[in-house]
Formats: C-alpha cells, sequence, structure tokens
C-alpha cells in the first residue's frame, strides 16, 4: 500500500511516497476481563487495508482477570503483545506505554470495552492511506453512522469541550474527546504526552495542532456503541473538569 507523507502545508503541492505497510493498535485495558477477549478478536479479523497488525494491549494494573485471558491469546497470536503496568496509573498513561512500543507506520487507538467498532477501521484509514491526513478521528457526533443513545449531559460535556478546545487550537472538530485517534508514527514521535487520565485526549489535540509543521486532521463519521456505568463506564465529571484545566494549559503553555 502506497500513502503521501508530507509535512508541508496541504497547498504545498510537493509530496514524496513511502511505503506504508504496518500498523499499530493500541488497547488501553482496566478491569475489563469480560470485553478484552472478544476486543482482541475483533481487532484480529478488522479489515485493516492489508496493513500488518502489532496490537498492543496495555493492562494498567487491573485486578481482575485481564491480563490473564490476553497472555493466553497471546500464545495463539504473535501479533498480540502485552505491555502491563503494576498499577492502575490511568487511560494516559496506558496510551504512552503503548505509543513507546508501537512500531507500525500508523498508530491507532482502541477502547477495550468495544464501544467503537473495529469495523470502522476501513473509514478511520483511508484519509492517511490515500495522502489526504496525517491525523483521522472518529467522531461520534457526525452524521451516516449508528451509535447508542445514552447521557444527555455526557453529550453536552464533550460539545463544549470541543467547542473549548477548537477556539484555541484553530480546528473544526466534531468530537475532540473521541477514544478513536489515529496517527502517522511520524506525528507521534514529534510530542511528549504528560497526562495519565483521560486529560489525554485534549493534551494530545493541542500538541498535534502546535507542531511547527501544521498537521492534516480528518474526522470521519464512526458508530459507538456506548456504555452506561452500571456495564463499567470509567469517565467521570472531575475528568471533565481536568479536560477543561488541559485545554488552557498544553494551548497556552505548550
Amino acid at each position: 500500500m502506497e500513502r503521501l507523507l508530507d509535512d508541508t502545508p496541504l497547498s504545498t503541492p510537493e509530496k514524496f511516497y513511502v511505503s506504508c505497510t504496518s500498523i499499530s493498535i493500541i488497547i488501553p485495558c482496566f478491569n475489563e476481563a469480560q470485553t478484552i477477549e472478544h476486543a482482541i478478536k475483533r481487532v484480529l479479523s478488522a479489515e485493516s487495508a492489508k496493513l500488518t497488525k502489532q496490537i498492543i494491549v496495555v493492562d494498567d494494573g487491573s485486578t481482575d482477570r485481564s491480563a490473564e485471558l490476553v497472555e493466553e491469546i497471546l500464545l495463539k497470536y504473535p501479533a498480540v503483545k502485552l505491555v502491563r503496568h503494576p498499577v492502575n496509573l490511568g487511560k494516559g498513561a496506558a496510551i504512552r506505554s503503548g505509543f513507546n512500543a508501537a512500531t507500525g507506520d500508523i498508530v491507532l487507538i482502541q477502547d477495550a470495552d468495544l464501544e467503537y467498532s473495529p469495523s470502522d477501521y476501513p473509514k478511520l484509514l483511508a484519509p492517511i492511506l490515500d495522502g489526504r491526513a496525517d491525523v483521522v478521528y472518529g467522531s461520534r457526533f457526525r452524521g451516516g453512522a449508528e451509535g447508542s443513545v445514552l447521557y444527555f449531559w455526557h453529550a453536552i460535556g464533550n460539545s463544549f469541550l470541543t467547542l473549548l478546545s477548537n477556539m484555541f487550537t484553530n480546528l473544526t472538530l466534531s468530537d475532540m474527546e473521541t477514544g478513536y485517534k489515529v496517527f502517522r508514527k511520524e506525528v507521534i514521535e514529534g510530542i511528549s504526552l504528560q497526562e495519565n487520565r483521560f486529560g489525554i485526549e485534549p493534551e494530545i489535540t493541542a500538541k498535534i495542532s502546535k507542531l511547527a509543521a501544521r498537521q492534516r486532521f480528518y474526522e470521519v463519521g464512526i458508530s459507538y456503541s456506548g456504555r452506561t456505568y452500571a456495564d463499567g463506564k470509567k469517565v467521570n465529571w472531575k475528568d471533565g473538569f481536568r479536560a477543561i484545566y488541559c485545554i488552557f494549559r498544553y494551548n497556552l503553555f505548550p
């Protein structure tokens, strides 16, 4: 598969081709014994434009059987790699560990709870593979995809955080807080991340938008099967306030 590598503004016509052969899929995991095995199998079978898959499960100090289940799977599938945190540090810390272990030309973040469906990989990868994008976000709020109907105030909060983030980054994202983020590996290598919990979402967006070479962002509509708190949803109102802090912190003081 050929893709364009382009760190120049979109209006600049000079581009050059490099080979794109692999993708690293990072799965942060904390106490997801009910879904992690199914999630990995879904990722293994997902269409990925014939890219070789590296699946990195980062067990973030789980106290259930999550890590043991992953260890059983990786004995059968060499594409699966397990990284373990001895204690729970948070989703952001798990993503950082995943980035450090990633070797693919493209890096994709996949939640272990399957709120986001691997069947959306082709549309997430297409803008990068055909040279139009450096970063792709999967938006829960763009039309054309099915989604579960859950919490009204969560949707309002997400919209507010996205608007606030856009004001600082000068982007027109509709879903900055999305769990589906895809990058050319060179983009991730160009930033240093600090947040341990869900503040990683606005931090990533802020820091990529501040890179010297303006990165090309795309959004695609995705399906979304949101969980309730009874099902194990972990983000809470405190994370919303932290996200506001992170928007100001990493945009004003990069």
